[in-house]
C-alpha cells in the first residue's frame, strides 16, 4: 500500500515537472532568465510553486513588468510633448 502511494507521488512530481518544463519552453524571457540564473533550476525542482516568483523576477530583469512599461510609455509621451512644443515654437517664430 505504501509503495503504491509512493509511486503516485512520483507520478505527480513527474507530471508537475513536465508542466514546469512546458511553461519554460513557452516563455522565452523565463527561459533566458534561467540561463542567466541557473540556481532557479534547483529552486523549482524543490519548490515548483515558486514558478510565479520566477516569472515575476524574469519580468523585472528584462524590464517588462507593469511599472517598467508605464515608465517607458511616460517617457515616450514626454518626448512627443517636447517635440510638439518645439514644432509650435518653430512655427510661431517663423510666422
Amino acid at each position: 500500500m505504501a509503495t503504491l502511494l509512493y509511486l503516485e507521488k512520483i507520478k505527480e512530481g513527474i507530471i508537475l515537472r513536465q508542466n514546469i518544463y512546458a511553461f519554460i519552453e513557452e516563455n522565452e524571457d523565463v527561459r533566458n532568465y534561467l540561463r542567466i540564473q541557473p540556481i532557479w533550476y534547483k529552486k523549482l525542482m524543490r519548490n515548483p510553486q515558486h514558478l510565479d516568483q520566477l516569472e515575476t523576477e524574469a519580468k523585472y530583469f528584462f524590464k517588462k513588468s507593469i511599472p517598467h512599461r508605464v515608465s517607458k510609455f511616460s517617457d515616450g509621451v514626454q518626448v512627443a510633448s517636447m517635440m510638439l512644443h518645439m514644432f509650435q515654437a518653430m512655427n510661431n517664430s517663423g510666422s
